[in-house]
C-alpha cells in the first residue's frame, strides 16, 4: 500500500517517539507503511508528492498557531509555517488528512477560522464528547455512541466553525472537537492516538509548559488511568482503513 505520511510537531524526543509508536498501535499501521518526518529535525523533501501517500497524520505538539509571531520560539515557528505550507494543496486537492489537536488549529486558521486562547481551552485530562448530527453520519463516526470520552489537553482552539467546514463531534467546554473539510481532511481537537499510558508520559514531558500547575501532575495521570477511553482510537483505525491505498 502507499505509505501514510505522519508529520511530527513535538520537538521533544520522548513525546514524539511515543506518540509515533500510538499512530502505529491504533492505526494498525506497521512501520513499513509510513512515511515519518520530525519537522523539529528535517525540512519537508523538495517535490514531495502527497499523491504517492495514502493520506496525511499531523501530531500535536506544544506550539499555538494564535501566538504572535515575535513570541514563537524559533522551532516551534519553523515547524508551524512548513506544516501551513501543505494546507493549501491538502485542502484543494481534498487528501486524505487528519490532525490531531495542533492539527485543527492549523487546519481552521487555513480555512480562515478563529482560533484563540479567548475561549474552549480544555484542562489535561478526560472530556466527554458528544456526536453531532452531521457527525453521526459521518464514515469515521457512524454507529458511535452519541457520548464518549477522549483526552485532551490545550491553550488554544478553535473559536468559531470555519467557512466550508462540517460540524462533527463537539464537549461541554470545547464546541468544535472534530470537524471535516470536503469529503476527506479531518481534524480533532482531542488526540484519538492517546491511551492513559501515553497521556502520562505527555503529562511529564510537559508539566512545566503551561498546562497545568507542575504540582498537579501525579493527580493528573492518576485521573486519565482511571478514565475509560476507548472509542477515540477507532476514528484513527477507520481513517487508516477508510484511505489505504494500494
Amino acid at each position: 500500500m502507499k505509505p501514510f505520511l505522519i508529520l511530527q510537531l513535538r520537538p521533544e524526543t520522548e513525546a514524539a517517539d511515543d506518540e509515533f509508536a500510538a499512530f502505529l498501535a491504533k492505526g494498525g499501521l506497521g512501520a513499513g507503511q509510513v512515511r515519518r518526518i520530525r519537522l523539529d529535525r528535517e525540512s519537508l523533501p523538495q517535490g514531495l508528492d502527497l499523491g504517492d501517500c495514502s493520506g496525511v497524520i499531523v501530531g500535536g505538539g506544544p506550539g499555538c498557531v494564535s501566538d504572535p509571531a515575535e513570541t514563537k520560539d524559533p522551532v516551534e515557528a519553523r515547524i508551524e509555517a512548513q506544516i501551513l505550507s501543505m494546507m493549501p494543496e491538502i485542502v484543494g486537492r481534498d487528501i486524505p488528512f487528519m490532525g490531531c489537536c495542533y492539527g485543527i488549529g492549523v487546519l481552521a486558521h487555513h480555512l480562515g477560522g478563529g482560533v484563540s486562547k479567548e475561549r474552549y481551552g480544555e484542562p489535561v485530562g478526560p472530556v466527554t464528547c458528544h456526536l453531532t448530527p452531521e457527525g453521526a453520519t459521518d464514515p469515521l463516526l457512524a454507529g458511535f455512541p452519541a457520548s464518549f470520552d477522549a483526552f485532551v489537553g490545550h491553550k488554544e482552539a478553535v473559536q468559531d466553525l470555519p467557512p466550508g467546514a462540517r460540524h462533527l463531534l463537539s464537549s461541554g467546554p470545547c464546541p468544535y472537537q472534530m470537524i471535516r473539510h470536503g469529503q476527506n481532511v479531518y481534524a480533532t481537537q482531542f488526540h484519538p492516538e492517546a491511551d492513559a499510558e501515553g497521556f502520562a508520559t505527555r503529562i511529564r514531558v510537559y508539566r512545566n509548559r503551561g498546562y497545568f500547575p507542575p504540582d498537579e501532575a501525579d493527580a493528573l495521570i492518576a485521573t486519565c488511568r482511571a478514565a475509560n477511553v476507548t472509542a477515540p482510537e477507532r476514528i484513527l483505525a477507520r481513517f487508516v482503513a477508510r484511505y489505504s491505498q494500494g
